[in-house]
């Protein structure tokens, strides 16, 4: 037997010995290689969702890589993930950035034998996924109007601030709010307009809306740019308290507003959940394992002036950092 047959066999030998697989995909959860790629880089729900996406992986012993675009952009995020998908990880989480432009990207991610799983947002036929993973986001704009009914009990016209159409997760807030607001007979639902993730846009349309509706009660503002440009467009009309804001996510931005008075609640999502939960769902994919249910929904918290300190208060606000 030639040399070079033996150290082959070798090798072989002390692969199986060591439980490691000499072909196919990594057959231990500490060889994989997941990929999270942010909805956008460095927001604190996605710091913070990444946090549990690190520690799931750190239980799980994969490895993660963490990449995204500097905005809300399918334009940005598509290159962004064609080049996640060519340095070919086992496993991609992503937040898409639009139902149907990130559809055909990510089944192509699928079709080279990546599991993908959704967090946060989802596309259009996300039947080829590992999984969805979410806030009930039907349920946080449900959540809104019961704050601002709170916050108005006498009712009024109610409006909302959105990013842009097309985007499953704030659709969906939208959707909630609309539905609950139409069957209050005290309040009168004016619509939806979007600012295209731009807080001067959501300033002009406030500002527009207050001089056409002066007795708008409430605004939910669908996101944080959105809650941003509606309080200093109603703080320009010295509205401020008078027209009730309600946010949605818990970054310190936002509880700083809340604290400040400018935005009067708060719908904090759990995304360090929804990461962790993602990681485990690539995982057990990657182990063979059929991934059910489907879809999974995480839960929210509504935060007012009266819990915000309170220690589930403190627990449900958004991290700058692990």
């Amino acid at each position: 037997m030639k040399k070079t047959k033996k150290l082959s066999i070798i090798a072989a030998a002390s692969a199986i010995a060591l439980g490691v697989s000499t072909f196919g995909t990594a057959a231990n959860a500490a060889d994989y290689k997941i990929t999270f790629i942010q909805g956008v880089a460095g927001d604190a729900f996605y710091v913070t969702m990444g946090c549990g996406v690190a520690a799931a992986a750190a239980k799980g012993g994969a490895t993660i890589t963490t990449q995204g675009g500097a905005k809300w952009d399918a334009t940005i995020q598509t290159p962004v993930l064609n080049s996640v998908v060519a340095s070919k990880p086992d496993a991609i989480l992503i937040a898409p950035n639009d139902t149907s432009a990130l559809q055909k990207p990510i089944e192509a991610a699928i079709a080279a034998g990546i599991k993908v799983v959704l967090v946060d947002t989802t596309i259009g036929d996300p039947s080829k996924a590992v999984s969805e993973i979410a806030s009930d986001n039907y349920g946080g704009g449900k959540a809104a109007f019961t704050a601002i009914k709170g916050l108005a009990p006498k009712g009024g016209k109610v409006l909302v601030v959105s990013t842009s159409p097309g985007v499953s997760s704030v659709d969906a807030r939208v959707n909630g709010f609309a539905d609950s607001a139409n069957k209050d007979k005290k309040f009168n639902y004016i619509g939806v307009q979007y600012s295209n993730n731009e807080p001067a846009v959501a300033q002009r349309i406030i500002t527009a809306a207050l001089a056409k509706n002066k007795d708008i009660v409430g605004v939910f503002a669908t996101n944080l740019f959105s809650a941003e440009g509606v309080a200093a467009g109603i703080k320009q009309a010295g509205k401020s308290g008078k027209v009730k804001i309600v946010g949605f996510d818990a970054g310190s931005d936002q509880v700083a507003a809340l604290k400040a008075g400018t935005v009067q609640a708060l719908i904090a999502q759990q995304p360090a959940t929804i990461g962790s939960t993602g990681v485990d769902n690539a995982i057990a994919a990657l182990k063979g394992t059929t991934v059910s249910p489907h879809k999974v929904q995480t839960g929210f918290t509504i935060l007012t002036m009266k819990n915000i300190n309170t220690p589930a208060g403190v627990a449900a606000q958004y991290r700058d950092k692990c």
